[in-house]
């Protein structure tokens, strides 16, 4: 117990401070690109620098989520140090230049690498080993999002489909909870927003959630299909990394002028903010599926979970009227229901759903979690994610 409680509160400490450091760089980049909108026009060659030196240097860095579950998983190889800054630097470089990503991906990877380095540090053992990995992804994911709860259960639930291992939970949930804190200390403030009314619970209010979910879990599969078939077809297209940015960079500011708007280039926060106010547009949750797949899978650094809230918050805020339902309530419910379809962690959407917008509405979060989760296919943003017990195709 002693040995995890300080094991686990140097990962929270390193993977909070690394991430209050992220945001408030992340907020200063995307700051200057909406300031100087001539930066988008750089996208091409900033994406192929990063490239170039993560294909020079980076190792098996470029890897990223993947790499550091299936360390988890097999244990044979390393997750390098290396991997903290070269994905912060990435990521940055993503969004001074309006590339569509998150930051999840950012400060997993650099929780991860953080934690292997304190393995090493501590001489662990292969099954310490492998719950420090954990305590990494969960001080990660918790720190970045203000969601300590969630961010414990998202680092044993990602690991495998359908399986919860609890040998971990104690050193994660300390993890999870000191990076929480410790970012909060580092004067980094989260953004939450209001789900608005609740419906009583009535067979009409359920049947329609129970159809808005169905439909959160398909845009979760359409994203998982359009994002690993983008980087099959880059990769099949463009054999050089470097070339596949740049001509990603340049695809993405073409969709720009296409759309009409750069709304949905970087986080897409004033998007997601907008949908909890009024319907969102019918093709928002669209244009940001095909920006984000497009920036991923051409090679570009940054996560995909803030992206999948954007998707799932205006999709739920634009059937909203024809659900005849609340616009944030729905939007609510999308913004965590598409994430858990996408990422395969029902569980830890359902508890971030409360710690973001409150225990009153929590049914028909866990309705839109565990719907959206069945109907989302076997697959998930993470290949290196296993299938534990079986879900429906």
């Amino acid at each position: 117990m002693l040995k995890w409680v300080l094991l686990a509160g140097i990962v929270g400490v390193l993977a909070g401070s690394a991430s209050a450091l992220f945001l408030n760089g992340l907020e200063y980049v995307t700051d200057t690109r909406l300031s100087h909108g001539w930066l988008l026009w750089l996208l091409p060659f900033g994406g192929a620098a990063i490239s170039y030196l993560y294909m020079k240097y980076g190792g098996k860095s470029g890897k990223g989520n993947n790499l550091i579950l299936e360390q988890i998983h097999k244990g044979d190889g390393i997750v390098p140090l290396r991997m903290a800054p070269f994905v912060l630097i990435g990521t940055w470089t993503t969004h001074l230049f309006g590339g569509s990503a998150g930051r999840e991906g950012t400060a997993v990877q650099m929780g991860g690498s953080l934690a292997e380095w304190i393995g090493k540090w501590f001489r662990l053992q292969a099954p310490d080993r492998k719950i420090v990995l954990i305590c990494g992804i969960g001080a990660g994911f918790g720190s970045i999002f203000g969601t300590p709860l969630s961010g414990t259960v998202f680092g044993l639930e990602v690991l495998a489909i359908g399986l919860l291992s609890y040998e971990a939970l104690l050193p994660c949930f300390i993890a999870s909870y000191t990076g929480h804190l410790i970012t909060t200390a580092w004067g980094v403030t989260h953004v939450h927003y209001a789900m608005g009314e609740v419906p009583d619970l009535q067979p009409m209010v359920l049947l329609k959630v129970v159809i808005a979910s169905i439909l959160f879990g398909l845009m979760a599969l359409t994203f998982i299909k359009l994002t690993h078939a983008m980087k099959a077809w880059f990769g099949k297209l463009f054999k050089h990394a470097a070339l596949r940015s740049f001509i990603g960079g340049f695809i993405i500011i073409g969709l720009v002028y296409v759309a009409g708007s750069r709304a949905y280039i970087g986080l897409g926060i004033p998007l997601m903010q907008q949908s909890f106010e009024e319907a969102a547009s019918p093709l928002a949750f669209i244009w940001k599926t095909v920006f984000t797949a497009i920036t991923l899978g051409a090679g570009f650094q940054g996560g995909e979970v803030t992206p999948l809230f954007v998707i799932g918050s205006t999709l739920g805020s634009s059937l909203a009227a024809l659900l005849q339902l609340s616009v944030p309530f729905l939007a609510a419910i999308g913004f965590v229901s598409v994430f858990s379809g996408a990422v395969n962690t029902p569980l830890a959407c359902f508890i971030m759903g409360i710690e973001l917008f409150g225990g009153e509405g929590a049914i028909y979060l866990f309705i839109g979690c565990i719907i959206s989760y069945l109907c989302s296919g076997r697959s998930g943003i993470y290949s290196a994610q296993q299938l534990g017990i079986g879900k429906p195709k």
